[in-house]
């Protein structure tokens, strides 16, 4: 089992010894998330930590969509809930780059595999994001290699 899953699992434990309920239900449901990525495919294996932290990634940008379409429709207290979710979440997330340092890391990466225009987006973007690693959304990374390329 990876480090990763036995962590979330102790917290998980942890919480609900603890009683706290919105700990122990996000958990829960990155857990659930967790064993049916593990399901997925032709046989049952074990994720890796990296599995699993995008596990983890896919279901913070869940809560964080869901806050946003929640507070656009006036459900406020909903909106709370999967707010707070994401900040249980974002605990086991890596530490988010700034702008700053996502430009650096995105010129670092088009730099060295040469790309410089709009045809070479999809390569740019492939380097891009093994560079930053899940260290920042694919939105922003994507933003910010088309403001380099200047697509």
């Amino acid at each position: 089992m990876s480090t990763l899953k036995d962590r979330l699992t102790a917290d998980m434990r942890s919480a609900l010894k603890a009683r706290d309920e919105l700990t122990t239900s996000t958990l829960r449901m990155a857990l659930a998330a967790v064993g049916t990525a593990e399901v997925a495919g032709k046989a049952k294996r074990e994720l890796t930590d990296d599995e699993v932290l995008a596990v983890l990634t896919k279901e913070a940008k869940k809560r964080r969509e869901a806050a946003v379409a929640f507070h656009d429709a006036g459900r406020i207290e909903q909106a709370a809930k999967e707010t707070a979710e994401g900040e249980v979440l974002e605990r086991y997330l890596p530490q988010q780059l700034s702008d700053e340092e996502l430009a650096d890391v995105v010129a670092g990466a088009l730099a060295e595999g040469g790309f410089t225009g709009k045809a070479q987006m999809g390569p740019a973007m492939k380097a891009a994001q093994a560079a930053v690693a899940g260290r920042a959304e694919g939105g922003r990374v994507a933003g910010e290699v088309r403001r380099q390329l200047a697509v």
